[in-house]
């Protein structure tokens, strides 16, 4: 379930920003990820845990609830920073992907199959940009890709905290 911290949002602005990150212990499937979005001055946080996950999954799901929330405002274009190379790539092959089916040249679905439908669905309606961030690092105000990091990180930790102990 996602966990939603609200703040007033003022709809006025053009001015959207999201960072996202994703966590999965792979020892217990736990995943969690985070998607903190600036619209205009405001910060909202989105997050959640999900159960027999990877953590290309957890990548990819927070980008997903970041496009839903912004589909639910009505919010047309962004600026998504990820450290993810794997999410930056299925933007970059979206046209590819689509041609070949979502399936491999051995015609077995690709991985996640799932989710990148849903992922190419919203950037086919969205106009988002994407930026590759460096991993981990939170070296100015302009980046939350550390804070989102910390977050999902933690979420993970709470949630097999709760089933070892």
């Amino acid at each position: 379930m996602a966990v939603l911290q609200d703040f007033s949002l003022d709809m006025k602005t053009d001015s959207i920003i999201v960072y996202t990150d994703g966590s999965c212990n792979p020892k217990h499937s736990i995943g969690g990820w985070v998607a903190i979005l600036f619209i205009g001055d405001e910060k909202k946080i989105l997050s959640g845990v999900v159960n027999k996950t990877t953590h290309q999954r957890m990548e990819l799901v927070a980008v997903i609830k970041s496009f839903e929330y912004l589909a639910n405002l009505q919010i047309q274009s962004a600026e998504l920073y990820t450290d993810s190379q794997y999410v930056v790539g299925i933007s970059g092959r979206k046209l590819k992907l689509e041609k070949a089916g979502f399936v491999t040249s051995k015609n077995k679905p690709i991985s996640n199959v799932d989710l990148v439908r849903t992922f190419v669905g919203f950037i086919e309606t969205l106009n988002i940009r994407f930026v590759k961030v460096k991993a981990h690092r939170n070296t100015s105000e302009l980046n939350f890709n550390g804070e989102a990091d910390k977050l999902a990180r933690k979420i993970v930790r709470e949630a097999v905290n709760k089933i070892i102990c």
